[in-house]
This record gives structure tokens, sequence and C-alpha cells, in this order.
């Protein structure tokens, strides 16, 4: 099988850095700020999830609380027993423009139990989380950047989202051609190709692709390559050097692009980003 996500975690990493361990009790509020997201581990307590004033999940076993995107939420706990929580803010790169990101739901519940191989991960982390050792902040986040991946890998695997990338790369055969985009961008696709690597007819993989990811193939390869030059224009590479990597022929090609996915020319980009 395809590594699905190799190529995602290569160009897109994901860093994880824990901010409480331990009881919280009564009401506690998290504020979504800059562009973290959070994931919450609850290893044992009832938990009220509110956004706002809606309740959105009640916990009553251990379970994780994923928000990929700065989300405001409120935990509401026994103010005597409370609730015991390992807490993340999470680093995606490239930020809002990490496709990754962009794929996810605004907040996941899943009990702790539904994660296949996940046990052994979590109970060193739980037992890090709630010990002194040395270097247990290192150690911690390390392990939820793990428990994150094996979060990603069970999403596709379990085809929880319909339409978007996850629900593409859950697809047996759509996903070999997500793929060879994502490992080759600079390679200059064409639909048969694409279809090609999917054993599929050309038709049939173009229907299904819109059907299933929400966009024809182009577009989600016009994406993709524009997210890889935002992060090189990031890492400070000339606009020359990104339009060969990431498949224009050219500067001007790849900033015609560049204004049609993002509305501004890359020049314009960065200096909204104080680049």
């Amino acid at each position: 099988m395809v590594d699905r996500l190799a190529a995602l975690l290569e160009h897109f990493s994901i860093n994880a850095r824990v901010f409480n361990t331990g009881p919280l009790c009564g009401v506690t509020d998290v504020y979504g700020k800059d562009q973290y997201g959070q994931l919450h581990l609850v290893r044992q307590g009832a938990v009220e999830v509110r956004h706002g004033r809606k309740v959105v999940a009640e916990v009553a076993e251990p379970s994780l609380l994923f928000y990929p995107r700065p989300l405001p939420h409120r935990f509401v706990t026994d103010p005597v027993f409370g609730a015991d929580f390992a807490c993340a803010n999470l680093s995606f790169e490239g930020g809002a423009n990490n496709p990754v990101v962009a794929a996810l739901p605004e907040f996941i519940c899943l009990p702790l139990s539904s994660l296949p191989g996940a046990a052994p991960v979590l109970d060193l982390l739980f037992q890090e989380a709630f010990a002194g050792y040395c270097g247990r902040q290192a150690v911690l986040d390390r392990l939820f950047e793990v428990v994150l991946i094996q979060v990603l890998r069970y999403l596709m695997e379990d085809g929880r989202t319909q339409v978007g990338m996850l629900a593409g790369m859950a697809h047996p055969r759509l996903r070999l051609a997500l793929v060879a985009m994502h490992e080759q961008p600079g390679e200059d696709w064409s639909l048969e190709k694409l279809a090609d690597h999917a054993g599929m007819s050309r038709s049939v993989f173009a229907n299904l692709f819109r059907d299933r990811v929400g966009c024809t193939p182009g577009v989600y390869l016009q994406r993709w390559r524009i997210s890889l030059a935002q992060r090189a224009l990031m890492q400070g590479e000339p606009l020359k050097l990104i339009a060969g990597e990431v498949g224009y022929g050219s500067e001007a090609a790849l900033s015609r692009a560049f204004k049609a996915c993002v509305g501004c020319s890359p020049g314009e980009w960065r200096k909204h980003q104080g680049l």
C-alpha cells in the first residue's frame, strides 16, 4: 500500500507543544489564538465541551478532542473532582495553507479506544504526563505528534469525511493518483496519466475524483502546487527556482497560477505575510 501521509508530512511538518498536564476542575476556557490548533487528551472524568453556548460533546470515557485550527472552546467538569487532561498546542507548517489542516473539520471528538494500535503510545504519554521525569516536556511533545499522526491515519482509514482530500485518500484507487501528485508535483500530469495511476478510465476517474474530493484533478493539482510554492516563499526561496520545483515552466506561469488561486501575486502575498 502506498504511504498516503509520507509526502504530506515531508512537505508540511507538524509540531506539538504541551501546555497542560493535570486535572481541570469546573469551567475552563481555551482561547484559540495565532495559528495554533489544540489536541486535548482526557484520561478520566466527565467533560462537557462547549462552543459558545452550544454543547458539542459530552465525554464520559477516555477521549481526544482535536481542534486543527484556532477555535475558542470551553470545558465544564466536576468542580471538585474535575477530569484529567493532557493538552498540547499544535503548529502545522504553512498555517492556514497547510492542506492537511484545510481538509479537516473544525472539531473532532474520538474515544481513545477507537485508535488502532495507539494504546502503548497513550499509556506512555499519560505516564510521562502525570510523573516528574526529567526531559518530560520533550518526550511529551514527541508523543503528542505520534498520536496526531495516528489520528490522521485513522481518519483516512475510517472514511469519516465524505468529501475532500481525506475522502479521496480513503479510496483505494483515488489515493494512488493523489499520492503521485503529492510526491511528484513537478511532473507534467495529464488527466490520462493520473487516471492510469488510479487504474481507471479518464471519464470514470474524473467523475469520481470530483465527487469524492470536491474539485477536478486539475484544480486539486494547482492548489497543491501553490501550497508548496507558498511554503517555499516563506522559506525564502527565489520564485524562479520554486517555479521549476512545483511544475511551472517559468516565473510568469507560476505567478499567473498563484494569482488565480490566491487572489494576489507571489510578491504581494509575501508582503502580506510580513516577509
